[in-house]
């Protein structure tokens, strides 16, 4: 029987995944650094995550294999980190390698002196190359000390500055030119075929699409829109979305949204939920509502913990093989079928389905309309055709050997799924996923909340572990404003202005006008921000946002006016580079045109809802739990309500919901 390291008491699944490897890891710690200093041996710091394909790949060559284990014991004290619960962590050696090698992945591999300074790094290495730096490394510690030490320190004062973000010394006036150079210059990379960014591989970023979607509106341009929605249908229909079981995996290895990476991750079918609920109700395509409806299925199906939390990630790989779980080869799928041979051509059972070695990734090349006439049926005779037909499938499926499940529960993550259920109660009407985002909601205020108004990050079988992060604190108020937007219940807007007086004395930085992503930890030898924004967007940018909103909410002028202040932080150039700016973006647009707060009574919340569906900025208020607003009393009774723009003017008390959504279009100046 194989002996265990000290990851076995570990609750993250990833670091159980090591725990009989032969390799002595040790979990992230300070006395793993004291140690090293004891034995002065040089720090390797190993990060992935569970679902990472090549951390798999790397540990089956090198961390299983004893002569390898031998070298890294003897001459180092091994670190594992999973990147989900330590991203502070990450974030450092992160840049240290990318600073190194100018690219940078997982699994991370960074080596630092026994104070944590890096000195080397990289990525995935076979066995050969691990040994052969392992060796270099010991040779040059021991025996060219001084070089190894000027290197660190040079490299540590790199890490520190990068992406450090200095108050603006003066604000320059916030002009939507600015929205129209970047996306501009952006749609020069748009794939024009297929969708998405002009390069392969191709990652679904829900921020992407829902800033573009937003421009397009504002600016009636049909270009952008008509890119949004080519990218939508396409990664809808494409092999990159469960056409089976639901749900979107990470990216998809190719340009044409064919073969993915096979991993699902929790947080951007999250934020896709979201994206596709608002787009089914702005082009009532069937498509966007059936990927929304079988991917909340599929989460409750697989991914919920039975706290009303949701799992962090699904393994790429089963038996070994990626895509094992989710391909067919034909006979099988023929065979599961039956009678419904037609699912072979709607499936791509064929050439344009075709992965490797006689698999069958399904996808799909129709729509759902484009079925209904070519069939000549209705839209619910096609839907209960292909739920059928799925039904028999998933069934089939199920008798496979599943891909592991990396069961802790994520704040963060967990929060972008309370907004974008929210989002999905709204447009789509349907109050199961209002009851999903108050099960979440309510998780976070009982396990997650702490008494001091701290969070907890990690929560795994009743252990809540780890401090929040930005992004925590950052989603959690986000999804906090997003239920009390669908619900009323002002507890969660509440709750969401102490998480935000909490972080704003915990997080910021006297010198710049962006919040640090974690609180004083002098573990680290950097003290990182979020600054881009990536498939998830950068907590400096929701925050942003956050503030934006409760700003207006709360008639906090100090915080809208650091709202504009974070944003005009990274104002000058972000025009360069659209995609990797896009949730700033969307703040800007809010800045430069403002936000309506329609403030009525709760008898009033059907006319509240049906104006926040029809794509304006509009903050729902119940006035008469919230009675300032502007510095200004907007109590109404039942039969009325006010809308209010967020530069501080309120309009006359009205009594019909068309007469304000024509108000607050009237509002919107300067388009």
């Amino acid at each position: 029987m194989k002996k265990s390291n000290a990851l076995i008491h570990e609750s993250s699944p990833y670091l159980r995944q090591h725990a009989y490897n032969p390799v002595q890891w040790v979990p992230w710690s300070k006395s793993a650094f004291e140690q090293a200093k004891q034995e002065n041996k040089l720090v390797l710091v190993s990060v992935g995550y569970s679902a990472c394909h090549w951390c798999h790949v790397m540990e089956h060559e090198c961390f299983e294999d004893d002569e390898v284990a031998q070298w890294m014991n003897e001459h180092f004290i091994n670190i594992k980190v999973d990147r989900e619960e330590r991203p502070d962590v990450d974030q450092v050696y992160m840049t240290a390698v990318q600073l190194m090698t100018q690219r940078g992945g997982w699994p991370l591999n960074c080596f630092t002196l026994p104070d944590g300074r890096p000195i080397y790094g990289g990525t995935y290495f076979p066995k050969d190359q691990w040994i052969h730096v392992l060796k270099s490394l010991i040779h040059t510690y021991h025996h060219d000390r001084e070089k190894v030490l000027e290197y660190a320190e040079m490299l540590t004062n790199g890490v520190q500055g990068s992406e450090f973000i200095e108050r603006p010394k003066s604000q320059d006036p916030l002009e939507k030119e600015k929205l129209h150079e970047l996306v501009l210059r952006w749609s020069h990379d748009f794939d024009k075929q297929t969708g998405g960014n002009n390069r392969a591989p191709k990652f679904p970023l829900p921020t992407n699409l829902q800033f573009l979607s937003e421009y397009s509106q504002l600016f009636e341009d049909h270009k952008v829109q008509r890119h949004v929605e080519l990218t939508l249908d396409n990664v809808a229909l494409g092999g990159i979305y469960d056409q089976i079981g639901g749900g979107w995996y990470r990216y998809s290895v190719d340009a044409l949204w064919k073969i993915p990476h096979f991993e699902k991750m929790l947080y951007d079918n999250a934020q896709l939920i979201g994206l596709y609920a608002k787009a089914y109700h702005h082009t009532q395509k069937h498509d966007f509502r059936r990927v929304v409806e079988q991917t909340t299925d599929w989460l409750k199906r697989e991914m919920q913990d039975k706290s009303g939390a949701f799992f962090a990630a699904l393994d790429a790989d089963s038996e070994g093989e990626e895509g094992k779980f989710y391909c067919w080869n034909k006979a099988e799928f023929e065979e599961t079928i039956g009678q419904d041979t037609w699912a072979m051509d709607v499936y791509s059972i064929n050439e344009d389905g075709y992965w490797e070695h006689g698999q069958y990734n399904p996808l799909r090349k129709r729509t759902d309309q484009q079925m209904t006439a070519e069939r000549s049926c209705s839209m619910e005779e096609w839907a209960e055709s292909m739920l059928r037909v799925n039904e028999k499938l998933l069934e089939r499926r199920s008798q496979r050997i599943r891909p592991s499940t990396d069961d802790k529960c994520l704040t963060s993550w967990n929060a972008m799924l309370m907004h974008g259920l929210c989002e999905a109660f709204l447009y789509l009407e349907n109050p199961k996923y209002l009851e999903m985002a108050e099960q979440i909601a309510e998780w976070l205020d009982q396990h997650m909340l702490q008494n001091d108004g701290k969070l907890f990050r990690c929560y795994h079988k009743g252990r809540v572990y780890i401090d929040g992060f930005l992004d925590d604190y950052a989603f959690t108020i986000q999804g906090f404003i997003s239920l009390y937007q669908a619900n009323f219940n002002v507890k969660w807007l509440q709750k969401a202005r102490e998480l935000m007086n909490h972080l704003l004395e915990h997080f910021d930085h006297p010198s710049s006008a962006l919040l640090c992503y974690a609180e004083q930890n002098e573990e680290l030898i950097a003290r990182k921000m979020e600054v881009h924004d990536n498939v998830i967007p950068a907590s400096n940018s929701v925050m942003a946002r956050n503030l934006f909103h409760l700003g207006n909410y709360f008639a906090r002028p100090d915080w809208v006016a650091k709202s504009q202040e974070m944003v005009a932080s990274v104002y000058d150039g972000m025009e360069q580079y659209g995609s990797g700016y896009s949730n700033w973006a969307d703040v800007l647009r809010l800045h430069l045109f403002g936000n309506h707060v329609v403030c009525g009574a709760k008898e009033n919340k059907t006319e509240l809802l049906h104006i926040k569906r029809q794509g304006y900025e509009v903050l729902l208020c119940a006035s008469e739990e919230i009675p300032v607003m502007h510095g200004k009393n907007v109590a109404s009774n039942p039969s009325t309500f006010y809308v209010c723009h967020s530069d501080g003017v309120c309009l006359p008390q009205m009594s019909d919901s068309n007469e304000g959504i024509k108000a607050t279009r009237q509002s919107v100046i300067g388009v």
